[in-house]
């Protein structure tokens, strides 16, 4: 009789102690930076669990490729992949980034109780920015929002604040707090903001997503305190 197999995921989709290798594999396949391991018993299990230090094996193949930039994009320095929804649109959301600086991948995410889709994709926007290691490099920020990137690339939203939050035909403009932060926050930096395809298979867009996804679905959600309903 084959003896039993913990699996201890200390980071993945659901972290937790799981008895079989499909179930542990579901929570750590594609989830970047994950950390599990397996043990002949339980106690080692949660044991490690406790205090998740492991050395990590040199890959023996190539080492994978960075995805590249979409076609067309100038290269910078750093590169911030950003994407948020809302479920239901307006209901719980998230907002999910990937940053890209100086050899490092970060990736940064938070949850809300009752926002938009488009709030979520400013908000990740904001926070990218916002976890710059330094200002004085270029930035190229990719978002599968057509609001965000031509908010920014097209100068509507500097329109927008000129007029009093304000559109051209004098309705007002939405979101006006979080674009307010993302205008101050690109001042005087080196930025360039570009749309890339959402579902279309690019890795990083697609972390984000996952991202975006598991923050809006997770228990501790904080209130979005500029959202009126």
């Amino acid at each position: 009789m084959a003896k039993k197999k913990f699996y201890a995921v200390a980071a993945g989709m659901k972290p937790g102690i799981y008895t079989s290798w499909p179930e542990a594999e579901a929570q750590v396949k594609g989830f970047a930076g994950a950390r599990y391991k397996g043990f002949g018993s339980r106690t080692e299990a949660e044991a490690w669990m406790k205090d998740p230090q492991w050395a990590q094996k040199k890959p023996s193949g190539p080492r994978p490729k960075r995805p590249e930039c979409p076609v067309g994009v100038p290269t910078a320095s750093i590169e911030i992949y950003t994407d948020g929804g809302a479920i239901n649109n307006p209901g719980p959301g998230g907002y999910g980034v990937v940053l890209l600086a100086n050899g490092t991948t970060r990736e940064l995410s938070g949850g809300y109780d009752h926002t938009t889709n488009n709030r979520m994709e400013l908000m990740a926007c904001i926070k990218g920015i916002e976890a710059l290691p330094s200002r004085e490099q270029s930035v190229a920020l990719f978002s599968d929002s057509k609001y965000v990137v031509n908010g920014i690339s097209k100068g509507w939203a500097r329109g927008w604040r000129r007029r009093g939050w304000k559109k051209s035909d004098g309705t007002p403009a939405m979101n006006a707090d979080l674009w307010e932060r993302l205008l101050d926050l690109t001042e005087n930096l080196d930025i360039s903001f570009h749309w890339v395809k959402g579902h279309a298979g690019h890795p990083l867009n697609e972390r984000c997503d996952q991202l975006a996804v598991q923050s809006a679905r997770g228990e501790e959600l904080q209130p979005d305190t500029g959202y009126a309903a």
